[in-house]
């Protein structure tokens, strides 16, 4: 995938919105600052949240690394080319999108949780 194919991926998302921070880096988020993309990271990279249990088992894997700043919370970090297959980011991407919607109110989980 392009850089510009992920963007317009996590748009589709439900309740996605994209916004300029921190010089050029394009973070997708939902309800306004729960990030779940952070594309042009530090550079050309892409970065998103893992589950807890899958987090090292992806930072072992050969272009994958823990997301400078938010590895604590998860994220991993890659540089283009992308080291894994479309059909595979697209599920981790969604992935992320839906760790953080179940880390919201009850409330403000309503058309956002997916299947």
């Amino acid at each position: 995938m392009t850089p510009d194919q992920v963007a317009a991926f996590c748009l589709q998302l439900p309740g996605a919105r994209e916004d300029l921070k921190w010089g050029s880096n394009r973070v997708f988020s939902i309800t306004g600052n729960k990030m779940f993309a952070i594309l042009d990271f530090l550079g050309d990279g892409l970065a998103f949240k893992v589950d807890k249990d899958l987090f090292l088992g992806y930072v072992d894997r050969p272009g994958i690394s823990p997301a400078p700043y938010l590895a604590r919370a998860h994220w991993i970090a890659m540089q283009q080319p992308y080291p894994m297959g479309d059909d595979e980011l697209r599920e981790l991407i969604t992935r992320s999108h839906q760790l953080v919607v179940a880390r919201l109110p009850k409330i403000r989980q309503v058309g956002l949780l997916l299947d």
